[in-house]
C-alpha cells in the first residue's frame, strides 16, 4: 500500500496511484465552530490539526516568509471591536475582520508609481535577508511531517498576488497597460528575491516534495487581465521560478481562484504540474479540464463548497460521487477536496459525511 507521500507524488508525477488523494482547508473559525459540534481538541482545548484529524495526505510545512519590502511592518491604523486596519511593509492599508476568516478589504496604498517603488521599496529587496526566514522551524516541521509519511510542500504567494497587495488593484491594472516596464522591473526584482530566499530554505531547512504557489489570477466572471497581458508580463517569471524549483526536482502546483479557463494553456506553458482549486461558482469545470489536460496536470479540489454548505446529504453524495467517478473516468490524477476553503457554513457532520463518501469511491 502506498504511503500518502508516495501516493500524491505518484499523482503529481504521472505514475501509478492506488487511490484518489485527499486534502482540504477548514478555516480556523470553522474549526472553532466544529468543536461545539463534537470536533476533537488537544490538551489545551484547541482544535486538533485538521490534517491529522481527517487523514489528509499532504501538508504545508513552511516557506511562507515576509515578502514585503519593509520587513515586519504591521502598523495599526484604525480598529473597532469587529475589525482592524493595518498598514503593511509595502505601504498598503488592509482591513481585517477580528473574529472571522476572509480576504482583507483594500483601503489605501502608497506604492502608486514607479518612482515611489524605486525610491522607497525596491532597495530593500535586492539582497538576501536571512531574518525573513525561519530555517530551523521549517526544518523541524518538514522532518516531522515526512516522518508521518505525508506529502509535504512549501507554499507562498507569487508576483501577481503580491502586486495586488502592494500597489492596489487600480494602480496595478493601470500600470499593466501604461507602464509595463515597471511591471517587468517589479517582477524581475521579486523573482530574484524569491529565488535567493528559497535557495536557503531548500538547502538548509530541507527539500519538501513540492512547491505550492498561490496567485489568484481571476475573479467570478473571468481573468483579471487578458491572456495576452499575462503571457507578456507575468508568465515569463512563472517559467523562471518554476525552472528554479524544477532544478531541485520540485514540481509546482498553482493555487488560483476565480474563472481561470482562459489561463490554462499559460499555466501549463509556465510549467505547473498541478492545479487548485477549480472554483465552481466561477464557472470552472473540473471534468472538462480533466478531459482536456489529464496528461499535463494533476487536479486538487473541485467539489463545489456550496454543496457542503447545503447540508443536503443526498446532494452531497451525488456530487461527491459524480466528481470522483468522473475524474477517474477521464484518467485524471486527482486529489479530492473542496473548490475553496471550508467556511463556517459547513456542518462538521456534513463534512465527515462527504469524506465517508469519498472513501467509498477513492480506489482507482
Amino acid at each position: 500500500m502506498q504511503t500518502p507521500r508516495e501516493l500524491v507524488d505518484a499523482l503529481v508525477r504521472g505514475r501509478r496511484a492506488e487511490r484518489v488523494g485527499l486534502f482540504d482547508y477548514p478555516w480556523p473559525d470553522t474549526l472553532t465552530k466544529w468543536v461545539r459540534e463534537g470536533y476533537r481538541t488537544d490538551d489545551d482545548s484547541r482544535p486538533v490539526d485538521p490534517g491529522d484529524h481527517f487523514g489528509f495526505d499532504m501538508r504545508c510545512v513552511g516557506g511562507w516568509f515576509d515578502l514585503l519590502p519593509l520587513r515586519g511592518v504591521h502598523e495599526l491604523v484604525e480598529e473597532t471591536d469587529e475589525w482592524a486596519i493595518h498598514r503593511n511593509g509595502a505601504g498598503a492599508a488592509l482591513k481585517y475582520w477580528k473574529s472571522k476568516s476572509g480576504t482583507p478589504e483594500h483601503i489605501d496604498f502608497r506604492m502608486t508609481s514607479r518612482e515611489v517603488w524605486e525610491r522607497d521599496y525596491r532597495p530593500h529587496l535586492l539582497e538576501l535577508d536571512r531574518a525573513r526566514l525561519d530555517v530551523e522551524g521549517t526544518g523541524k516541521a518538514l522532518a516531522y511531517r515526512k516522518g508521518q509519511g505525508l506529502w509535504t510542500y512549501y507554499g507562498h504567494r507569487f508576483v501577481w498576488e503580491n502586486m495586488r497587495q502592494s500597489m492596489g488593484d487600480v494602480c496595478m491594472y493601470e500600470s499593466l497597460v501604461l507602464d509595463p516596464e515597471w511591471i517587468h522591473d517589479y517582477n524581475r526584482v521579486y523573482t530574484d528575491f524569491f529565488k535567493i530566499h528559497y535557495r536557503v530554505l531548500i538547502e538548509e531547512a530541507g527539500k519538501p516534495d513540492a512547491i505550492w504557489l498561490c496567485d489568484d489570477l481571476g475573479y467570478k466572471n473571468g481573468l483579471f487581465c487578458s491572456p495576452q497581458v499575462l503571457d507578456e508580463l507575468i508568465v515569463p517569471y512563472y517559467q523562471e521560478v518554476i525552472e528554479f524549483f524544477n532544478s531541485y526536482d520540485l514540481p509546482v502546483v498553482l493555487h488560483t481562484c476565480g474563472a481561470i479557463e482562459q489561463a490554462l494553456p499559460l499555466i501549463i506553458k509556465a510549467g505547473s504540474v498541478g492545479l487548485n482549486p477549480m472554483e465552481r461558482e466561477a464557472g470552472n469545470d473540473p471534468l472538462k479540464y480533466a478531459e482536456q489536460h489529464w496528461d499535463k496536470l494533476a487536479f486538487f479540489g473541485g467539489l463545489d463548497a456550496r454543496v457542503l454548505e447545503s447540508g443536503d446529504r443526498e446532494l452531497i453524495r451525488r456530487e461527491v460521487v459524480a466528481l470522483i467517478e468522473g475524474m477517474k473516468a477521464r484518467n485524471a490524477r486527482f486529489v479530492f477536496g473542496s473548490d475553496r476553503s471550508i467556511s463556517t457554513d459547513v456542518a462538521y457532520a456534513d463534512f465527515q459525511f462527504a469524506l465517508d463518501v469519498y472513501r467509498e469511491h477513492m480506489a482507482y
